[in-house]
């Protein structure tokens, strides 16, 4: 397995959990506007008529040939805050995200929003 580094190769790839559970497929990423480093894999779930994009955090995970792994459970990460499909991350959304991971969430200096999508 590699570090997750460039990402965006594996758009549509499969995002398992912890355990090696299918969680859904990468839709795309959000990176720290700050910091410039992939944060959360938003995660496309559900089937027709109930799909949405999920986040999952970045920290710690590790892609090999077919898949995507991040650190959670399956669980944790489909009950984490979502949009529609077609939808984008709203920077009033973004505490909530971070809170539901129990991970710490910061403004930029100026109050700038936390996650961009690329």
């Amino acid at each position: 397995m590699f570090e997750a580094e460039n990402l965006r190769d594996w758009i549509d790839l499969p995002v398992v959990d912890q355990a090696g559970d299918k969680v859904g497929s990468l839709e795309s990423i959000y990176f720290d506007t700050a910091a410039g480093v992939p944060s959360f894999a938003a995660v496309h779930v559900g089937i027709l008529g109930g799909q949405k994009l999920v986040f999952a955090p970045l920290d710690g995970a590790v892609v090999a040939p077919k898949y995507l792994k991040v650190m959670f459970p399956k669980k944790l990460i489909k009950d984490a805050p979502s949009i529609a499909t077609d939808g984008e991350l709203e920077a009033a959304e973004e505490p909530a995200l971070f809170a539901h991971y129990a991970l710490t969430y910061q403004t930029g200096s100026g109050g700038e929003r936390r996650l961009g999508r690329r």
